[in-house]
Formats: structure tokens, C-alpha cells, sequence
């Protein structure tokens, strides 16, 4: 008995780096299977409207039931607001997702998420959002790791290199699941502006959501309705580009198994996990474990799909875990300044 109390005391004091763990290898999955569907034929227009429809079917009664006594009032100036924000953030930055990954590959969409937090960090200081303090420390590794990050993302895309050579699978039988249209140089650069274009795009959802949630602070609603106007606006869009009525038609393959993977565990069950753990640790310890995603997209891309890895790719890999971690250093040590800082107004004896 005493043995199985230690036991759940343990469980219990390491449950958010057990989600955290999870939680990455949701985000590593999404990658391979989103990759691996792609490149069978599906249509990235046509996914992305999956992926959020089952998103906004999976999280609809989550959010009618556990937010149904959350006072919340929803104005049409304020649904309009929530209606641009998806289509700037979520519906844009899907969809260019996932047409770069067409032309790229899974490890590297994992890499260049690691460069959310600097290209959020840029733009916030552009809305006059965030400040920059280049008289402290934290400030002056805040602007260099975001610069770092951004040199990794562009050696990930530009520099080759050797590639590594594993021994799990005899040569003639490694191949990269490409499609046809991403074979050449010319499309990987491409597809790599595309992927910083979907990045950029997300980071600027992420600084919108500030003064949404504090006008419509019932998040798992947020959430759903989000969901919902990007399905909406992807289904147009993807009308747009794709007539034939065969590319929307899904099976039980690869294609269902990738929406529903995408659209229910990431989007439903991780959001929820991120949040928990957020609320338990903080931005900083939930944003900390981002790499690890990296390694276990390029492991488990290299063993599954064969996909080659470059030593350039792992040198681009290292500057942008390294930039991110500078990010993070600087953002929690300019909060622990802030902290002090009001800490001595609140203790400061009033004047009489």
C-alpha cells in the first residue's frame, strides 16, 4: 500500500510533463499524417475543411455542456470580430499549412513551428504590443534568439548537405512519400515560403486572441465558433480551386484516418491538455517542450515514411530550438522583472 501511494504521489507531481510528453507526439502525428494523406492524392483545401468540420462537430457539445452556465454574451459586432479573426488566422494559416507541406516534408513543418514564438514576439513589438528593453539582458536575448530562429528556419530550407544514412531499411527500399509537384529544388524553397507565410499567419491569430477572449472569455465556445467559420470559409475556398467532385470524396484509408486524427485528438482532446497544462505550469513550461515534437516528427518520419535527413536540416534544426529557448529565457525573466517590479509598488509605504 505504501508502495502505491508513493506511486500516485509520483504520477500526480509529473502529470503535466506526461501531457506535455503526449501532447507532442499528437503535434508530431499531425505532421506524418497530414503529410502522408497529401501526398496519396487528398487535396490540402479539401482537407483543411475536414479537419474543421470534425473539429466543430467534436468540440460542439464539450462546449454547450461544460460552458452552458458561463455568462458570455455574444454581440454581432462581436461574432463579426470572431468571424475575421479565423478567417486572418486559422482558416488562412490551414491552408497554406497545408499546401506547403505538400512540397515539403514533415519534419520540416515540425521545425518551422519552433518559430511561432519569434515571429509572435516581432509582430507584438510592431502592434506596440510587446516592448523591447535592449538596456537588459533579457531584451537583447529576446531580439538575437528571434533572429537565431529565423537563420535556423532558413538553413533548414536552403542548406542540404550529406544526408544520414540509417541501416533500418536496405537502400532500394527508402523513399520519400512526395507527390509528383514537389521533386525539385524550386518547389522545396516554395514550399518553405509558404510554411513561413502559415506560420506568420498563426502567430498573428495567437496575439488576436488576447482581446477576443477578453470580450468572449468562454474559450471552449471561442474555440468551436472558430472552428466553425474556418470550415465555412475553407469550404469556399476550397470550391475555389478544386470543381471535380471526386476530390472531396473520402474513404476508409489514410484520408479519414488523417481529418479525423487532425480535427478531433488535435484540435479537441490537445487543446484541452494545453490549457490544463498552461493553468498548472505556465506559457513558458508548455512552450518549452516544443522541440521535442522536431525529434520525434524526423525519427519517426525517417523510420515510416524513409524520409532523408540532412546535416544541414539538423544544423538549421539546432539554431531554432536554440533561438527558442532564447525567446523563452528572455520573455520568463522580463515576467520575473515585471513581478518584482510591481511586488516593490504594492509594499511601498503610502505617502500621507
Amino acid at each position: 500500500m505504501p508502495y502505491m501511494k508513493m506511486k500516485c504521489l509520483v504520477m500526480e507531481r509529473h502529470k503535466a510533463y506526461i501531457a506535455m510528453l503526449f501532447i507532442q507526439f499528437v503535434y508530431a502525428g499531425m505532421a506524418l499524417f497530414s503529410k502522408a494523406a497529401i501526398s496519396k492524392g487528398m487535396n490540402p483545401f479539401v482537407f483543411v475543411v475536414y479537419r474543421q468540420a470534425f473539429a466543430s462537430l467534436a468540440l460542439a457539445p464539450f462546449a454547450f455542456f461544460l460552458e452552458s452556465s458561463k455568462e458570455a454574451p455574444l454581440s454581432y459586432t462581436l461574432l463579426c470580430k470572431i468571424f475575421l479573426v479565423s478567417l486572418s488566422g486559422i482558416t488562412l494559416s490551414l491552408n497554406l499549412y497545408y499546401v506547403a507541406i505538400n512540397y515539403t516534408s514533415a519534419t520540416f513543418a515540425a521545425a518551422t513551428t519552433t518559430l511561432i514564438p519569434a515571429i509572435t514576439f516581432f509582430m507584438a513589438v510592431l502592434l506596440r504590443m510587446e516592448s523591447i528593453s535592449m538596456k537588459h539582458l533579457y531584451g537583447v536575448a529576446k531580439v538575437l534568439s528571434s533572429l537565431t530562429s529565423l537563420s535556423g528556419a532558413l538553413v533548414f530550407a536552403l542548406v542540404k548537405g550529406p544526408s544520414i544514412n540509417f541501416n533500418w531499411f536496405p537502400s532500394n527500399q527508402r523513399q520519400i512519400p512526395h507527390s509528383s509537384s514537389s521533386s525539385t529544388g524550386r518547389d522545396w524553397l516554395k514550399g518553405s515560403l509558404i510554411m513561413i507565410s502559415a506560420n506568420t499567419a498563426w502567430a498573428l491569430w495567437l496575439i488576436l486572441q488576447g482581446p477576443i477572449i477578453k470580450q468572449y472569455p468562454a474559450k471552449l465556445r471561442l474555440t468551436t465558433l472558430q472552428c466553425f467559420f474556418s470550415c465555412i470559409l475553407s469550404a469556399f475556398w476550397a470550391l475555389a480551386f478544386e470543381r471535380n467532385p471526386s476530390a472531396w470524396k473520402i474513404g476508409w484509408d489514410i484520408h479519414l484516418l488523417s481529418v479525423v486524427y487532425c480535427g478531433v485528438i488535435v484540435t479537441g482532446i490537445t487543446y484541452w491538455l494545453q490549457v490544463w497544462a498552461i493553468e498548472k505550469k505556465g506559457p513558458v513550461f508548455t512552450a518549452s517542450f516544443t522541440p521535442l515534437s522536431l525529434i520525434i516528427t524526423a525519427v519517426f518520419s525517417a523510420i515510416m515514411w524513409k524520409e532523408a535527413i540532412y546535416l544541414g536540416s539538423i544544423g538549421g534544426g539546432v539554431l531554432l530550438v536554440a533561438g527558442l529557448y532564447g525567446v523563452l529565457w528572455g520573455k520568463k525573466k522580463e515576467d520575473q522583472k515585471s513581478q518584482e517590479s510591481d511586488q516593490k509598488q504594492e509594499n511601498k509605504p503610502e505617502v500621507v
